[in-house]
């Protein structure tokens, strides 16, 4: 059962605390004068605020604290409000593990993170007037719920938040929230080695999943305890640079953080601990300075800049006061870091630019919740009709845990849901729909909002698909008439022109390797031995940018999309099919219009000499991963013809089979060579196991299985890496102010350090002084545990965590920060994407860059009176000519040349990098939600799957499991289970389940809050093997042939999962059955639940 922490936050905690709770339970019990449903409401709103509802007194209105630690307060200079003006907070339980712990009763892996629910601000602005008037129509106010106080404290206005960035004072952040506990949200401040936890819905202050907010700290003394293997005493221990150490806030990234343990609960187990906790506020003084000044620290050096640009609805300058923002982000870096133990906290002040999630948040309507409210207050209702035909409401409950209730007005509703209602069709809760927030009122706990769109059941997967699709805003439409038009008509042919201007590379022998269902063929590859031993591999890119050219209305729709979608059984394209499939797509034995490049390399792999340019190509075979692993693997007799097998694909033109057998395992051995010098290098590398979805002939799913990565797939990536480089390196040189280029940071130093706790508790070494060494450690560990690769992929599961996600960025941008542009996993100063112009928009950009360098170079060198040659490459060559680019002959042909193929100015690139990130973290949201969507569904058909699973964490209340079926983790709750006993051995960290048929549930609030035994079990008869779903007194008993009836037979075989007896004792990294089956649908979020599979003689 989720843990919950009981008691109230006063200021001041009285002897006789519990009489005066049983007085006021005895007092609520004897009241009868509110109607139910108000009472209702009021429990439903105090916990969407965070309210306890053992702190309120009546109406859920929160208790008095404590005058004399409130004057104690206010001698450490912190204010404290009126006590009608604070808002009690109660702290739900954590359903995740922030980190891999050994045992849950180990706090040394858990980190920091408090879940503190602050008191609400005084109503009022907050020392300046608000623009904000009081919503009279709320529904909330309308119904007498809101009473004489707001929920929520004013946003501050626009010029005050403008002053106070300007001067440090409050700084600007993305608003992220815990998904699984949305009263605890995280803001990260560039610059920051830390996340401030923004605690308590009074706090977030209406604050939305990705808004960008200001934010106004805490003072010092009430910054909440941190927790983890990093946390020192050592207040005096040395700082670390305050660029190195940077968070990765995106979406769901940081699960479970912020959990602590309270120290009145047992040790067994990580609890959300309650703290006082005090806002405070004084807007005529600056607290962070004052905070710096009174512990005698100075600034340290911090040359990080904030990018970000403000557009949308409050307009703040950056850039203005500039030196002050960064004078308070080096002060706040240096208290950070000299009080590691300390987890900042603060409040949301304003909202800066609302987050496009608003716009779109998917949900079920909570009908039996609107029927209870109206049928109880039909009194009221033929006393006031107005009253309920202008304000009834419902609520829509997203499926997304980390956006709050959105209220509907029922007058506003679309009349197909309205006239359902009227109707009384409860299965209108089934059904899945979007809704938008419009706005969000002081006096109202929810926001406002009105339905956009009703996709149908939650339990169907076309309804699933078109939410998902619908909620990441992916272009599902046909292209438009005018973006057609720009296309050439067919049957297409090579223009004679194209021919005689570009190279023609028809007589080499190139050929494709990419998956066998591949329809967008946009690299091939090729390779010759040159006379002085060298090799020239040529990689050959389609010519996208020729059919895609700049700002028509095909370019302006491609950049709309960004990226192709793939959806694991459908695929919605960046590009029409007529480019993207057939005159764009490098299909064998017909002429291809390319960009390659051919690059000379000697035996160490290292590049000698190249050239980049146009040309013309003939792809002469279409090979899959299969063909060319099966290829490298089998030794061929090239005199021979039998070795051919029939499924092999056809050689077109005048290239036979032993030219292609030939060049693939050249290129194989050569690709080698350049794995082991990339990995020399410093690179990095993280297979994460990946589930394959396996349909059959009508596309229903009906198995899963792991993908596997050959040496095939890693041929293909050396040469596109090697080529994505090349491309960085002579665009960032010859427009190094508008240079497309892709970036990844370090990880997130704090989940590394936690990592790196982890593997020593455990007898590995983890070296992360940098990507290189981490590789390498990786490379031992796999070594090591060579007989369990399950727990080798558990630990490379927790490797990648503290890595944060690659991104676009303008290299004007980065300027004066060139450090920051590399990436850290493939350990190179520069990279970007040139290889896959079909499906990736920023690839186009890349293209046209390339066009004007090297159309530059021609434009010079003739300006200077010299031909373009192998030796006179200045700008595209391995010697790259940095005065000729800084002359005026070679600045003019740069501009000129940019000029013709539209390279975008640097701020135009800093928005095209902008949509292209937030475009592709859609597009891999659909891709893994389709996953989840068809495994969901998956075990939706077959009722139950077994599987056998790791146990990862073990506490008296629950286990925390890895599942190999999914390569997935979840909970297994063990404590207050009807007819089951676990016995927790700290001391040996052993858990002992047994099964106790008499046992029955005898706990203070009713045995209803006990789980049944089917919740966390799935018991199975040994002497039928008949699987029951509930206790002995349950008649009714399904045989386990007949659930896994219609599972794949042949993977029940392979699985072999047996049940486990009990008692069962377990200890960490035991290997336990599980018996898995799909959650949610109809009534909730897809999910996966997971039960121990056992057997017992008592049942």
């Amino acid at each position: 059962m989720k843990s919950t922490v009981e008691g109230s936050m006063v200021a001041e905690r009285f002897d006789d605390g519990e009489k005066d709770k049983k007085k006021r339970r005895r007092s609520n019990r004897r009241n009868k004068q509110n109607p139910p449903s108000s009472s209702g409401l009021v429990t439903e709103v105090n916990e969407a605020i965070g309210v306890s509802v053992e702190c309120s007194g009546k109406n859920g209105t929160s208790t008095q604290s404590s005058g004399s630690f409130s004057n104690s307060l206010k001698q450490q200079g912190v204010i404290v409000f009126p006590s009608n003006e604070q808002e009690l907070s109660k702290a739900p339980s954590v359903e995740s593990i922030s980190m891999p712990v050994m045992s849950l009763h180990d706090q040394g892996v858990h980190e920091g993170g408090i879940v503190s629910k602050p008191f609400s601000e005084p109503i009022g602005c907050l020392g300046s007037s608000t623009t904000y008037k009081k919503n009279d129509s709320s529904p909330y106010n309308q119904i007498g719920l809101s009473g004489q106080r707001n929920f929520f404290s004013p946003h501050w206005p626009v010029e005050a938040v403008e002053k106070a960035l300007e001067r440090g004072d409050v700084f600007k952040a993305v608003f992220r929230v815990n998904a699984h506990n949305k009263l605890e949200a995280y803001c990260k401040i560039d610059g920051v080695p830390t996340d401030i936890l923004i605690g308590g819905a009074p706090a977030q202050n209406r604050a939305v999943e990705g808004d960008m907010v200001a934010i106004k700290l805490d003072p010092l003394p009430l910054w909440t305890k941190m927790k983890g293997p990093n946390v020192t005493n050592n207040n005096t221990a040395v700082l670390e640079g305050c660029s190195n150490l940077v968070e990765d806030n995106v979406v769901g990234d940081n699960n479970g953080e912020g959990n602590r343990s309270c120290p009145a609960q047992s040790k067994g187990e990580s609890y959300p601990c309650l703290e006082k906790r005090y806002i405070y506020e004084n807007n005529t003084t600056q607290g962070l300075p004052n905070h710096l000044s009174l512990i005698g620290l100075t600034g340290c050096d911090n040359n990080d800049d904030l990018h970000y640009d403000a557009s949308a609805s409050l307009k703040i300058n950056s850039r203005s006061g500039q030196s002050e923002v960064m004078n308070a982000v080096e002060k706040l870096c240096l208290l950070v870091n000299s009080f590691p133990s300390k987890r900042p906290t603060g409040r949301v002040i304003a909202v800066i630019e609302r987050s496009p999630r608003r716009e779109c948040i998917i949900g079920h309507l909570n009908v039996k919740q609107w029927v209870f409210f109206r049928d109880t207050n039909k009194k009221d209702a033929r006393k006031n009709k107005n009253l309920v035909s202008e304000n009834e409401y419902i609520h829509l409950r997203p499926i997304d845990p980390k956006f709050p209730n959105i209220i509907l007005l029922v007058r506003e509703l679309p009349e197909s849901i309205a006239k359902r209602l009227k109707s009384g069709d409860g299965a209108i809760e089934m059904d899945l729909v979007a809704a938008q927030i419009d706005d969000w009122f002081e006096e109202s706990p929810f926001p406002e909002g009105h339905i956009l769109h009703i996709f149908g059941r939650g339990s169907e997967i076309q309804p699933q698909l078109d939410a998902i699709l619908f909620q990441n805003a992916i272009c599902t439409s046909e292209f438009s008439p005018e973006a057609l038009s720009c296309l050439p008509h067919v049957p297409w042919e090579l223009p004679l022109k194209e021919l005689q201007n570009r190279t023609d590379l028809r007589n080499l022998c190139i050929f494709t390797i990419d998956p066998s269902t591949a329809t967008d063929l946009d690299d091939a590859l090729s390779i010759e031995k040159l006379p002085n031993g060298n090799y020239r591999v040529g990689i050959h890119i389609t010519d996208a940018s020729y059919f895609v050219l700049p700002d028509t209305a095909l370019d302006r729709e491609a950049k709309f999309r960004s990226t192709s979608v793939y959806m694991l059984q459908k695929k919605l394209p960046m590009l029409p099919a007529l480019i993207s499939e057939n005159i764009g797509s490098l299909n064998p034995g017909v002429d291809r219009l390319a960009f390659s490049m051919l690059l000379d390399l000697n035996v160490d792999g290292d590049v000698v000499d190249r050239w980049i340019g146009r040309t013309v190509i003939r792809s002469c075979c279409k090979l899959s991963y299969e063909h060319a692993q099966d290829i490298i693997d089998r030794d061929f007799d090239l005199e021979s013809s039998t070795f051919l097998e029939d499924d092999y694909p056809k050689v077109h033109g005048h290239f036979d089979w032993s030219d292609v057998i030939t060049s693939l395992k050249s290129l194989y051995e050569i690709s080698k060579v350049l794995k082991y010098k990339r990995f020399t290098g410093g690179a990095l590398r993280l297979d994460n196991p990946k589930i394959v979805i396996l349909f059959d002939e009508n596309g229903i799913p009906y198995d899963s299985t792991f993908s596997e990565q050959k040496e095939s797939n890693f041929l293909i990536e050396e040469y596109m890496l090697l080529a994505n480089t090349t491309a960085a390196e002579v665009i960032c040189k010859a427009y190094p102010d508008v240079a497309l280029l892709r970036r990844h940071p370090e990880p997130n130093m704090k989940k590394l350090r936690e990592f790196t706790a982890f593997c020593q508790k455990h007898g590995l070494n983890l070296d992360t002084s940098s990507s290189g060494h981490i590789h390498w450690s990786l490379e031992k560990i796999k070594k090591k545990l060579k007989d369990d690769p399950v727990l080798y992929d558990i630990f490379i599961s927790y490797a990648t965590r503290p890595m944060q996600l690659a991104s676009y960025f303008c290299s004007g941008d980065f300027k004066d920060n060139e450090h920051e542009w590399g990436h850290y996993a493939l350990a190179v100063p520069l990279y970007t994407h040139f290889t896959s112009p079909l499906r990736r928009y920023p690839d186009i950009v890349v293209h046209r860059t390339l066009l004007a360098t090297i159309e530059a170079e021609e434009l010079y060198l003739k300006q200077v009176g010299k031909e373009v040659g192998a030796k006179k490459r200045c700008f595209t060559g391995t010697n790259f000519d940095k005065k000729a680019a800084e002359s005026v002959e070679g600045m003019e042909a740069l501009s000129a040349a940019a000029l013709k193929h539209r390279v975008p100015s640097a701020e135009t690139l800093a928005v095209i990098a902008a949509h292209c990130n937030e475009r592709k973290l859609a597009s891999r949201n659909v891709k893994d939600a389709c996953e989840r969507l068809y495994i969901w569904f998956l075990l939706k058909q077959q009722k139950v799957i077994l599987s056998e699973a790791r146990i990862l964490g073990l506490g008296p209340k629950f286990m925390s499991i890895y599942i190999q079926k999914l390569a997935v983790e979840r909970r297994i709750y063990y404590d207050e289970v009807d007819g089951l006993t676990a016995e927790w051995l700290e001391a040996t960290s052993t858990l002992v389940l047994s099964i106790s048929p008499n046992k029955r549930a005898s706990r203070r609030g009713g045995a209803n809050k006990w789980r049944s035994l089917s919740e966390s079990v799935l018991l199975a008869c040994p002497y039928d093997l008949k699987v029951t779903t509930d206790n002995s007194k349950q008649n009714d008993a399904m045989e386990v042939d007949a659930i896994l009836s219609n599972m794949d037979k042949q993977h029940i075989s392979q699985s072999a999962i047996e049940p486990a007896f009990f008692p069962l004792t377990v200890h960490l990294f035991s290997t336990i059955p599980v018996a898995l089956h799909a959650v949610g649908g109809d009534d909730g979020p897809l999910d996966f639940g997971v039960r121990l599979y056992m057997s017992s003689y008592f049942v």
